[in-house]
C-alpha cells in the first residue's frame, strides 16, 4: 500500500505502513489518481502499476480500507465472481416457510448488539412459562444458503471470519447474505436454527432442543438502549421491557453459576471511534454497558455450550473451540509476578496438577478482579497478567473442553455470518438431527489450523486498527490541547527497554528506558518492573504515571512519550 508523490518528473508510490523504497509508478495506470491518495500497486517487470485508488490518506477511511488490503484481509480484486453470482442468484428474503420448519414469527425476538453492527447473527425470545422459564436463542440458519463444497462455501472457508475495523468491515460472506438474508433484521422473516432450553422455578436448567424454525424479529436493539431500558434510564412497551429483565434475571443466575464452576473473571472493555465526516476521528471511547453485554454473552455460551454437548456426548466431529488447562508453570509464574505486584494471591500448594492449575487461575481472576474494583490500581494493567498466563483458545475437530470457560464441552455456533467455525457446527448439528446432510469437511484438523490461524490473524490486523485510530484521535487531542498536554496513566508492559504505558482512557505509548531520569533502569527478572541500577527506583505495572506526548506514528499507529516535567512534584 503506497501513498502516490512526485520526485521530480517521476511519479512514485512511498510505502505507507512501513518502510520500503519508493516504487516508480507507470503513469497510464494512474489516470484519475492525484498525489497524496492511498493506493494498491502490482510489481512486476517494469513500473508498478495502480490496481486500486483508495482515495486521500488525509481520510482514515481510506487508510482503513489500505489496511485491510495491505494485510491480505481484503483482496485487491474483490472476490472471485462466482461466489457473487451464486450470492445474487439468491433470493432477498425467504420465500414462505419451508416444510419441517417450526414458525416461531409469533414470539417477541429481539437481537442486542453494539450500536454500530452491520450483521445480526442472533436474536433472543423469553417467556415465563408456569413457574418456569423457557428461552429461545435463534441462530441464522447460514448452511440453508451455503451448501458444502459450492464457491460461497470455498470462499468463506478461504476467509474464514469477517474482519473488522473501525467503520468498516470486511465479511465472511458477500453482503447480500451477510447484511441482507441471513441478516436478523427487524420486520423481515429469517430462517434460524433454534436452540430451545426450559427453565425450572429455580431456573435449574432443562434439556435444550434444536430445530430449524422461522422467524421475525420485532426490535433491533443496540447495548446502549438496552442498558437503558434495564437501568429504567429509557421507557420502553411493557412487553419489550419485561422480555429484557426476564432475560436478564436468566443471565445473571447463568453468570452466577459459570463463576461458581470456576470460570475465569477477565473483563475488559473494547474501544469504539466516531468519525467526523471530513475524514477524521472526532471521539474514542471504552465500550461500558456490562448488563447489556453479559446478558448477551451469557445467552451464547449457554446455546454454544448446548451445541457442544449434545455433538460431543455422541462423540461426531465438528470444530469444537478448545481452550485447553493452563500450564502448571506458567501459573505459578504468574502468582510470583502478582505477589511481587503485591496483589492477593490464592495459596498454593507444593505440586500443582494441571486440573488445579485451572481452578488456581481462576481463583486469582477472581481475586484480581476484586482487588482492581477496590483499590482502583492496575485496572489496565493486571488482567492482561493472567490473560498472558493462559493457552491461546483455538478450534479442534475433537472436544477437549474450554478451561477458561470451566465447560466440559464448547463450540462456535452462535456467529456463522461472520464465523467458518459456526457453520461447520450447523452442519455437524443439522445431521445429528437429520434435517440436513451437508457433509463435513473431509480434511478437519487441517481446517482447524488454518481458521485458528486466520482468526489470530484478523484479530491483529483489529487491534493494530485500533491503534491507527487512537493515534489519529490523539493527533487531534493536542491540536487542540497543545503538545506540552500532560496526561495521567497507567504503566500496563515492561520490556528491557522500556514502558508501555496506558494514558488518558483510550491512549497507549511507548516511553523508552533513556528518558527515565535519575538512573540506569533495567528489567527485573519477572518482567513486572524497570529497576534502577544505582538507587533501586522502581517502575511497576499497574503504577500511576503523568505523560506527555513525543511523538505520533499515525501510519502504525505508534506512540512515543516522556515523562511530564512536574512528575516528580506529582
Amino acid at each position: 500500500m503506497c501513498e502516490l508523490a512526485r520526485r521530480g518528473k517521476l511519479l512514485v508510490g512511498e510505502p505507507y505502513f512501513e518502510p520500503g523504497t519508493p516504487l516508480v509508478v507507470d503513469r497510464a495506470t494512474a489516470a484519475g489518481a492525484s498525489t497524496g491518495e492511498l493506493v494498491a500497486l502490482s510489481t512486476g517487470r517494469g513500473r508498478a502499476r495502480v490496481e486500486r485508488v483508495l482515495g486521500s490518506a488525509s481520510s482514515i477511511h481510506a487508510v482503513l480500507d489500505g489496511l485491510l488490503l495491505h494485510t491480505g484481509m481484503r483482496p485487491v480484486r474483490g472476490r472471485f465472481p462466482e461466489p457473487e453470482r451464486e450470492a445474487d442468484a439468491l433470493p432477498a428474503d425467504p420465500e414462505g416457510n419451508e416444510a419441517g420448519r417450526v414458525d416461531l414469527r409469533d414470539l417477541l425476538a429481539l437481537t442486542i448488539d453494539p450500536d454500530a453492527a452491520r450483521d445480526f447473527d442472533d436474536a433472543l425470545s423469553v417467556q415465563r412459562d408456569g413457574d418456569g422459564v423457557r428461552l429461545w436463542v435463534h441462530i441464522a440458519d447460514v448452511s440453508r444458503y451455503v451448501p458444502a463444497g459450492s464457491a460461497l462455501d470455498r470462499d468463506a472457508a478461504e476467509r474464514a471470519v469477517s474482519v473488522y475495523v473501525p467503520g468498516a468491515v470486511e465479511p465472511m460472506l458477500p453482503d447480500r447474505l451477510s447484511g441482507g438474508l441471513c441478516s436478523l433484521l427487524p420486520g423481515h422473516d429469517r430462517y434460524c436454527v433454534t436452540v430451545e432450553v426450559p427453565f425450572g422455578p429455580g431456573l435449574e436448567r432443562g434439556e435444550a432442543v434444536f430445530y430449524r424454525s422461522v422467524i421475525r424479529s420485532r426490535e433491533r436493539l443496540t447495548y446502549t438502549r438496552a442498558e437503558a431500558i434495564l437501568a429504567g434510564r429509557e421507557r420502553a412497551g411493557e412487553e419489550l421491557a419485561a422480555t429484557l429483565r426476564l432475560a436478564s434475571e436468566v443471565a445473571a443466575e447463568l453468570r452466577r453459576r459459570r463463576y461458581r464452576r470456576g470460570a475465569l473473571r477477565i473483563e475488559t472493555g473494547e474501544i469504539e471511534f466516531a468519525f467526523d465526516g471530513r475524514g477524521g476521528v472526532e471521539r474514542a471511547w471504552v465500550e461500558a454497558e456490562p448488563a447489556a453485554h453479559a446478558l448477551v454473552e451469557e445467552l451464547m455460551i449457554l446455546a454454544n455450550e448446548a451445541v457442544a454437548s449434545l455433538l460431543a456426548g455422541r462423540r461426531r466431529e465438528a470444530l469444537y473451540r478448545v481452550h485447553e488447562r493452563p500450564d502448571p508453570q506458567s501459573v505459578g509464574l504468574l502468582f510470583a509476578k502478582l505477589e511481587a505486584l503485591e496483589v492477593p494471591t490464592p495459596p498454593v500448594p507444593e505440586r500443582v496438577a494441571p486440573a488445579e492449575a485451572a481452578r488456581l487461575a481462576a481463583r486469582a481472576s477472581a481475586l484480581v478482579s476484586r482487588y482492581v474494583e477496590q483499590s482502583g490500581r492496575g485496572r489496565e494493567a493486571f488482567p492482561g497478567l493472567i490473560l498472558r498466563a493462559l493457552q491461546q483458545a483455538r478450534y479442534d475437530p475433537a472436544n477437549r473442553g474450554h478451561s477458561g470457560l470451566a465447560s466440559r464441552a464448547y463450540c462456535h455456533f452462535t456467529s456463522p455470518i461472520r464465523r467458518y467455525p459456526d457453520v461447520i457446527c450447523h452442519r455437524a448439528l443439522l445431521r445429528e438431527l437429520g434435517v440436513a446432510d451437508d457433509p463435513l469437511p473431509a480434511d478437519l484438523p487441517e481446517l482447524a489450523e488454518r481458521v485458528s490461524a486466520r482468526e489470530r490473524a484478523a484479530e491483529a490486523v483489529e487491534r493494530l486498527a485500533d491503534s491507527i485510530c487512537s493515534a489519529w484521535f490523539l493527533d487531534r487531542r493536542l491540536f487542540e490541547l497543545g503538545w506540552d498536554a500532560c496526561f495521567e496513566g497507567e504503566v500496563v508492559g515492561a520490556i528491557g527497554s522500556g514502558l508501555f504505558v496506558r494514558f488518558d482512557g483510550v491512549f497507549e505509548g511507548y516511553l523508552p528506558a533513556r528518558r527515565l531520569p535519575g538512573d540506569y533502569f533495567e528489567l527485573d527478572p519477572l518482567a513486572t518492573a524497570l529497576v534502577g541500577r544505582r538507587g533501586g527506583q522502581c517502575y511497576r505495572l499497574g503504577d500511576p504515571l503523568a505523560v506527555r506526548v513525543e511523538g505520533i506514528d499515525r501510519a502504525s499507529g505508534k506512540v512515543n512519550l516522556a515523562l511530564c516535567d512536574n512528575f516528580r512534584e506529582r
